[in-house]
């Protein structure tokens, strides 16, 4: 792919950086960490991106988008990180419930469901993660079984973020226990607030930007009309949502290192840390093999290759990250403890290799379906 910006995705920058402008206060930057803890400024900002539509630019208007191609969708992406424009405050919501529910949904259910979503209006949840069965989506024990144009639900989810702030969620069950692992799953819209629901934060070392939960279900009845997608097509409802996080997360993860990398910087030259010159080297040799390694990517998909450059940027980028950000403190030095922002920066780093598949699952894929290598 050429990296030069064609004129078309020029223009588009050019309109997406003054909308930007316009929305973002002239102290964002300086106050930063004030603005992304602050959830009324992020719901605010999603609700105008979607008016706007900037919120999800390939989608047509009316649906957060402006009908942009793939080129010009990713220079919006690129450049709302670059940008640190205001993290979604329901990020899952976009960029996994609702790609899943435009493609598998009824039309019944994308009426009712999809522009609450895309607005903040409604939070969603996705109920996949399961105790002893964390990122091995295909082991899942929560249970659905159908009664007549009921289904009855029992098992529990963990690590579901948000939850407690969430209306509704993805419900990932499994309804035929005799299918092959990846088959018999069913994924349901469920409401988070019916009777038998039980929702329970898990407490966490530090304050963080998004609440985890463990949630229960008990005899919970859901009606026929809740299943998204097909019965026992769960598992292709949810890699197709989960094939949109890719972009989200490559992009996310090499511009939150480019800016742990301006830290670094400018903590080497206050402190004259000329001994972490080395280091610094390798993190920024880092950023740009994943900025060249995504472009890749995207040139491939384009071209309707195979692409499996995919499958490394997420295991790269999310451990890259956290060296970054570690980095960062001791560059820093003593003066890191009393540095309440660069903590909390560290400390959500070592969420990176945990959120969108774990570090240990991703080489297993990496393993099995790039490298040819017989599953273990």
């Amino acid at each position: 792919m050429d990296i030069t910006e064609t004129p078309a995705q020029r223009e588009v920058r050019e309109r997406y950086t003054a909308w930007l402008d316009d929305f973002l206060p002239d102290d964002y930057l300086a106050r930063y960490h004030e603005h992304r803890l602050d959830w009324a400024f992020r719901r605010a900002h999603q609700r105008d991106a979607f008016e706007a539509g900037w919120l999800v630019p390939q989608w047509e208007p009316g649906l957060g988008g402006q009908g942009l191609d793939h080129l010009e969708t990713l220079t919006i992406r690129l450049e709302s990180a670059r940008r640190a424009a205001p993290k979604l405050p329901n990020i899952q919501g976009v960029g996994v419930v609702a790609p899943g529910l435009r493609e598998h949904g009824t039309p019944e259910q994308i009426d009712r469901y999809l522009v609450p979503l895309l607005r903040g209006d409604e939070w969603w949840a996705l109920g996949m993660s399961e105790p002893g069965a964390g990122s091995d989506f295909g082991s899942i024990r929560t249970r659905a079984v159908r009664h007549g144009d009921t289904w009855v639900v029992n098992g529990q989810k963990i690590w579901t973020t948000q939850a407690d702030q969430s209306r509704y969620a993805t419900l990932y069950c499994r309804t035929d226990p005799a299918a092959p692992k990846h088959r018999g799953i069913t994924c349901f819209i469920a409401d988070l607030t019916a009777p038998g629901v039980t929702i329970r934060r898990i407490r966490s070392s530090e304050d963080s930007l998004e609440s985890f939960c463990e949630v229960f279900f008990d005899d919970v009845e859901l009606r026929a009309d809740a299943v998204l997608g097909a019965v026992d097509d769960g598992w292709n409802v949810a890699m197709s949502s989960l094939d949109h996080e890719r972009d989200m997360i490559w992009i996310m993860n090499w511009v939150e290192i480019e800016r742990g990398l301006a830290h670094v910087r400018s903590s080497m030259l206050e402190h004259r840390r000329d001994d972490l010159l080395v280091d610094l080297g390798r993190r920024l040799a880092d950023a740009e093999a994943i900025r060249m390694t995504g472009y890749r990517a995207v040139t491939n998909e384009l071209r309707g290759e195979r692409s499996p450059e995919f499958l490394i940027l997420k295991l790269f980028g999310s451990e890259s990250l956290q060296q970054v950000w570690e980095l960062a403190i001791q560059a820093a030095g003593p003066g890191a403890v009393t540095d309440p922002g660069l903590l909390l920066e560290d400390f959500d780093a070592l969420a990176a290799t945990l959120y969108g598949g774990t570090s240990e699952v991703q080489r297993n894929i990496i393993g099995e379906r790039a490298l040819g290598l017989p599953k273990g």
